[in-house]
């Protein structure tokens, strides 16, 4: 764990005892387990959205792929019998094409990726209305898939405590991402591609592979949380469902250590980042502020982060100049000496 990863670890701790201090609530287990139930949710694509930060991009249709691919699965299971698990590799096939249509379009056609992402965000947005009349897509009465609802959406009691099954996949997912990111030579292309484009080229890393293959990757995410999100909200109004995860996920991404410059960023900070927002979520609704104020908190978070991110940049680059300084006066030293003889 990095020294950022500490930094947030002990701000979420301050902010999750000042929180227990103003409302005792916070510390109730059913608040706690629904807390945790909203960071498993939050946290997946808050990962995928994390792997094309580090490249250097950006994913803004995150919330209106969810609402799409929300809407496609509950029809596939509830109005067409598609047996829920050739539903579920069917959607989260959808993910993965979606995601290799931006990375092709971001690396042959050269198209800016916030580009190619808004417009997914206006066209899949478009498709789910289209889709549904504009009308709300839910599971009908009667009609029940209790293997599915209780692996997507269940709670099992452990020590007490009713654990969601959202934080169990978080969890697999967090590690495995783990792994690709910070322990194998994939990881290292993705973060060499987001310092330098050019030098990662130069130096061999077949760079649109690599950019392709981060999409891709966010796109399978995204497509498992949309199932995780459809089963547990349980009706998807195509008009509002997802709006503005991006943004979460661009949040917890920016507070967890990815530089929107690209070529850094960290999985524990993403989660960590993730709870961060979630528990402040959990304050705004304890303390009564309204609603509206939600996008006020997000817009100031992403904000610090940002400023934060700016700081520690020029940060280091006022210590590599000094570092410069030295070790070139230091060089020096010896030739001076030769002179003075």
């Amino acid at each position: 764990m990095s020294k950022k990863d500490l930094s947030l670890l002990v701000l979420i701790l301050v902010v999750g005892t000042v929180v227990a201090l103003i409302n005792p609530r916070f510390l109730f287990v059913g608040n706690l387990s629904n807390t945790a139930n909203q960071i498993g949710l939050f946290g997946i694509f808050s990962i995928a959205e994390a792997f094309i930060i580090i490249i250097g991009g950006i994913e803004l249709s995150v919330g209106s792929v969810i609402a799409l691919l929300g809407v496609l699965f509950i029809d596939l299971i509830v109005n067409h019998d598609v047996n829920w698990v050739v539903a579920l590799a069917m959607i989260v096939a959808a993910g993965l094409v979606i995601g290799l249509v931006h990375g092709t379009l971001a690396t042959r056609m050269r198209i800016q990726p916030f580009v190619v992402t808004l417009c997914g965000l206006l066209i899949y947005r478009g498709a789910a209305r289209y889709y549904t009349e504009d009308a709300t897509a839910g599971f009908g009465f009667g009609a029940s898939f209790p293997t599915l609802e209780w692996l997507a959406a269940g709670r099992t009691n452990v020590l007490g405590f009713p654990l969601p099954h959202s934080v169990v996949a978080l969890a697999v997912v967090a590690v495995i991402a783990w792994v690709v990111l910070h322990r194998s030579v994939f990881g290292r292309y993705l973060f060499a591609v987001g310092k330098n484009e050019e030098a990662a080229r130069y130096s061999g890393i077949r760079t649109n592979r690599v950019i392709v293959s981060a999409y891709v990757i966010c796109g399978g995410l995204t497509a498992f949380s949309a199932i995780l999100i459809a089963m547990y909200t349980r009706s998807i109004s195509p008009a509002v469902h997802g709006s503005f995860y991006e943004l979460y996920a661009i949040a917890a991404a920016v507070l967890g250590g990815c530089s929107l410059r690209g070529g850094e960023g960290s999985i524990i900070g993403v989660v960590l980042g993730t709870v961060l927002l979630q528990v402040l979520q959990n304050l705004v609704n304890l303390l009564g502020i309204p609603s509206s104020l939600n996008f006020a908190v997000m817009g100031t978070v992403i904000l610090i982060g940002v400023l934060g991110d700016q700081y520690l940049v020029h940060r280091r680059q006022r210590v590599g100049v000094a570092k410069g300084r030295e070790q070139a006066s230091v060089a020096a030293a010896p030739l001076e000496r030769v002179k003075v003889e």
